[in-house]
């Protein structure tokens, strides 16, 4: 049995951080003590020298793009780089190609999974304005849960009827996860830009395109189907002030039947970068004003939020550097969000225990992931080391992503991710990553 004792290590976990040791038994997590003695001559020791031992990461929105978009990515390359990150589970997103909107389709992506993944998966089922009869057949037990579009997206997904809102709301107990915009304020707003500039609107309007107001109007009416319906919804990358009074930190989150992420690049960039960064911090929803990122802060830590995400979407350089209208949205972050939000702990901004609770704990609760997500006995030993005095630079030669650029490149962080375990294997030592897929299908209490 592959047995592994990792030693004094700052254990990070609900909202705790103390000095102990965690031995590994096979997949799982059999110890946790604040001294263990190895118990076997083949047990590899680990000595983490007090750096910070968290749970793996737990990202509940990428797109890895296979099938269909293996040109950007596959799950192969972007779980990859999420172990890299100390990212040790994802939950991907139905808009590949085909989308991912009958059970057979979705089926597929877990059988490719099967044999490429390095990190734990699950895929998002697909909603479409009429496959309700797909959708109902979906089993809670191992599928994260379904995904709306109601902002435009790839394919036939936007669900823009409010008819087939209604009957989906009402028929099924998954949680829903919503892309909340509305995409008649969208393409208003396009259509005015397009009118003053043709397809080569300056990036830095995006904002003003994919504008506050088109978040708050979905967000409201997606809220308030929820409270209607009693459906559990949980709104994905959450980008504006205005739309942050629609959720409560009054109950625990294990009570809410609404709840909400953020991500990275929300949280890390402001609408002053579009001037260097352009397309490359181009994403939907947009990257708004340095009072929208402040706020987001500030529900962030007040449990408003309740979980941070990536919404990984790599895209070719070629196809970033095209024109603001046939310039696509998203960037690749999963090898990145770990270390983003550890340098925003050096910044004090945010404990360590708080990114742990926000994208290690939560994440498990939300979805009610089965034996993942905390430094437990009994549960999978999906684990991350980070060194919190490692400075590096991103730099093209050491970014994973198979797009081959990031939106951090030149960034210089102050945190690495020294080691990560995937179900008991040591997938990364020292930024080596070992050819072992060791990902797992997640499976979920419901």
């Amino acid at each position: 049995m592959n047995t592994v004792l990792i030693k004094n290590a700052k254990i990070v976990n609900e909202g705790v951080i103390f000095e102990g040791d965690v031995l590994v038994e096979g997949e799982f997590i059999t110890e946790v003590a604040k001294s263990i003695s190895a118990k076997s001559a083949d047990c590899k020791i680990i000595d983490a020298q007090g750096n910070y031992l968290i749970p793996g990461a737990i990202d509940d929105q990428v797109h890895f793009r296979e099938p269909g978009l293996t040109h950007k990515g596959d799950i192969e390359s972007e779980s990859r780089a999420a172990i890299a990150g100390g990212i040790t589970s994802f939950i991907e997103q139905p808009n590949t190609v085909p989308n991912a909107v009958t059970q057979e389709l979705l089926e597929d992506k877990y059988q490719i999974a099967a044999q490429n993944s390095y990190a734990n998966y699950s895929f998002m089922m697909g909603g479409t304005n009429t496959n309700l009869d797909e959708i109902l057949k979906t089993n809670p037990k191992n599928v994260a849960g379904l995904k709306l579009f109601l902002g435009s997206s790839t394919g036939d997904m936007l669900v823009d009827s409010s008819e087939a809102l209604d009957k989906i709301f009402s028929s099924t107990k998954l949680l829903i996860a919503v892309h909340s915009e509305d995409e008649t304020t969208v393409k208003n707003n396009l259509q005015k830009y397009k009118l003053e500039y043709g397809d080569d609107i300056p990036v830095q309007f995006h904002p003003e395109i994919r504008s506050v107001e088109a978040c708050y109007i979905s967000t409201v009416k997606i809220i308030e189907l929820a409270k209607k319906t009693g459906a559990r919804l949980h709104v994905f990358h959450i980008s504006t002030a205005k739309e942050l009074d629609l959720f409560t930190n009054s109950i625990p989150l294990e009570e809410k039947q609404i709840t909400a992420e953020v991500c990275i690049h929300h949280l890390w960039f402001s609408d002053e970068d579009y001037l260097t960064k352009g397309n490359f911090i181009k994403w939907n929803p947009a990257v708004k004003s340095a009072s929208d990122r402040k706020a987001l802060w500030e529900a962030l830590l007040d449990d408003r939020i309740d979980v941070i995400a990536t919404d990984h979407a790599p895209h070719t350089l070629e196809e970033k550097n095209q024109v603001y209208t046939k310039a696509p949205s998203g960037g690749p972050l999963v090898q990145h969000a770990v270390v983003a939000m550890f340098e925003a702990f050096h910044q004090g901004k945010i404990s360590v225990e708080k990114i742990v609770e926000k994208m290690c704990h939560n994440p498990a609760k939300i979805f009610k992931i089965e034996k993942r997500g905390f430094i437990k006995e009994g549960f999978y030993a999906d684990l991350a080391i980070v060194d919190a005095a490692k400075p590096w630079s991103v730099k093209k030669e050491n970014i994973l992503y198979k797009c081959g650029w990031s939106p951090f490149e030149g960034t210089n962080f102050k945190s690495r991710v020294m080691y990560t375990l995937v179900n008991g294997q040591i997938v990364n030592q020292n930024g080596v990553i070992k050819e072992i897929k060791a990902g797992k299908r997640l499976l979920f209490d419901r």
